[in-house]
């Protein structure tokens, strides 16, 4: 069934209940605010700005915002884009577009106005709806963009070039459009992360997006009285198929806007959270502020947190350790997927696992897993190959990119470009991106592995290992550090730390800078490569005049 009736059905059982809660840390002021007949702003005195709506008010706003799109002409295939930060209208919304029979097309909130208007133009895109921090971005591009789309604006003071979303909806039926939709209908494209290049446009059936749901229940045991705390950004499928575990159960989730450690933990203390998704360099922040003595944890009702997953990049198993010693009691679970697998959850490490701690496990709910060699055939348990994935969430293809498309979809399996071995127990261990292997004077070596050890230096904060040209060796690896708050690293330091490493694992540049991660918290080595390999082969050429 196509995930709007799971919406429907809680609307109708569960009508009266809290899902969703928005908390922005940054706003102090206390204030109560009335949309037309509902109240979706409860302020807390004692903490921060609060909103909350219930189901009966998502599945209502969903309708209104449906019956709009549908007296504007939109119909089953159109595409409409989202571009808002994080907040209570976004899930309404998204379901909104769905009711319809018309694809979500989620934009990245850190998208420049050049590929905001490239993503509109490649997902053939009809509507845009835009927040009040893209103004101006939008703005730049509107005369050319509102030639042939709409805008629509979702906040306060709608500049001339939009139309405001709420005017537009105050008068739109609340009723179900009751629009069919089935599995094989086209319910969203998502865009990769762009690392190399303009991202691809990944386009999904709601086939994929119920799939989705069942996966993350499945893993993580979502129940009635669970409150999942989302941070991550809800247009990237890592967040929002999370949520779907929250949708599928029918429970609370709290939307924070906000990933400073102390916001984390009052949103985890005042709303009762008991599962908390976070990505690497926020829960190494909560730990650093616990051992500076910034965060005492006898402030914060922590008790009902049960579950902290992690997901969207490799785990340091050090991370792990240290968060146990501080959380013994949690459960903890790490998630693989890609966008192009809708999200995390194609292979799944599982709370009974963490003896396997840095794998990131066995197939999926649903899901079966292959490492390949080259020519696509099943490596050998141990041996290094391409991990490729199937299942019922893998996409359709990249939209109008039938090239791409080939290059990974084959025979049903997804070529997912990373490289991973499995152990004797089955469990897969990621080894590095295939893009990211360096190739130093014949040698194969794995960033990801070199990075593991060196984040168990405890002056460490972050670390990226790139390979970087060599006149020799074709490439050497270069290990960008990023040391912790209040703490200091030489170079010499670092050198005598790496003598554990056999010698050819060893970086050969050390360079101490602030680590890039994208809004997933994924490390963008293409913008270190762009910095460091350029000053490299600079000073080579200088070298050779």
């Amino acid at each position: 069934m196509p995930i709007t009736e799971l919406l429907d059905r809680n609307s109708r059982e569960h009508g009266s209940e809290i899902c969703l809660v928005e908390i922005n840390p940054e706003v102090t002021e206390v204030r109560r605010v009335t949309w037309k007949e509902y109240d979706l702003i409860e302020a807390n005195p004692t903490t921060h700005y609060r909103r909350e709506i219930t189901w009966n008010v998502f599945e209502e706003k969903a309708n209104r915002f449906a019956n709009m799109l549908l007296s504007r002409g939109v119909k089953k295939g159109d595409k409409v884009a989202i571009l808002l930060m994080n907040c209570l209208e976004w899930l309404p919304i998204y379901f909104g577009i769905l009711k319809t029979g018309a694809i979500a097309v989620p934009l990245n909130f850190r998208y420049a106005s050049d590929e905001i208007d490239y993503c509109l133009d490649l997902a053939d895109v009809d509507i845009l709806v835009f927040g009040p921090e893209f103004i101006g971005r939008v703005e730049e591009i509107a005369e050319k963009i509102s030639k042939n789309r709409l805008l629509f604006y979702v906040g306060e003071n709608c500049p001339s070039f939009a139309e405001d979303y709420v005017s537009l909806v105050a008068n739109c039926s609340s009723q179900n459009p009751n629009i069919p939709i089935t599995d094989d209908d086209y319910g969203a494209i998502y865009f990769s992360s762009g690392t190399t290049g303009f991202p691809k446009a990944i386009l999904h059936k709601h086939r994929s997006l119920m799939h989705s749901c069942a996966c993350e229940q499945n893993h993580h045991g979502q129940q009635r009285d669970d409150v999942f705390l989302c941070i991550p950004p809800l247009y990237h499928t890592g967040a929002k198929m999370h949520w779907f575990g929250s949708l599928l159960s029918c429970s609370k989730a709290v939307i924070l806007k906000g990933t400073k450690p102390k916001a984390i933990l009052e949103a985890a203390s005042s709303e009762k959270c008991s599962i908390v998704w976070l990505l690497v360099p926020w829960a190494q922040d909560i730990l650093d502020a616990i051992d500076s003595g910034e965060i005492n944890l006898a402030d914060y009702d922590l008790s009902k947190w049960r579950l902290m997953h992690i997901g969207a990049q490799p785990v340091p198993p050090s991370l792990i350790a240290r968060w146990k010693k501080v959380f013994p009691n949690h459960e903890y679970d790490t998630n693989y997927g890609l966008s192009e697998s809708i999200g995390p959850g194609c292979v799944h490490l599982g709370v009974e696992n963490i003896h396997k701690v840095g794998a990131i496990g066995k197939a999926g709910y649903g899901w079966e897993v292959k490492i390949v060699s080259p020519d696509g055939v099943e490596v050998p348990q141990g041996e290094v190959g391409e991990l490729i994935v199937k299942g019922p969430g893998v996409m359709e293809c990249y939209y109008k990119d039938e090239k791409s498309t080939n290059e990974v979809l084959k025979d049903g399996w997804l070529y997912t470009g990373d490289m991973a071995r499995a152990d004797e127990d089955g469990f897969i261990f990621l080894v590095d991106r295939k893009k990211d292997v360096v190739i130093s004077g014949g040698e194969n070596i794995y960033p990801v592995q070199i990075e593991d050890f060196l984040r168990q230096h405890n002056s460490i904060k972050d670390v990226a290992v790139i390979g970087v040209p060599d006149p020799r060796l074709g490439e050497a690896t270069a290990a960008i550090i990023e040391i912790k708050p209040g703490f200091t690293l030489t170079e010499e330091e670092v050198e005598e730390f790496c003598k554990k490493l056999p010698r050819y694992k060893r970086p050969r540049k050390i360079i101490f800078a602030d680590i890039p991660r994208n809004p997933t918290g994924k490390i963008e080595k293409p913008k270190l490569r762009s910095i460091y390999c350029v000053e490299n082969l600079v000073a080579a050429q200088n070298e050779i005049k």
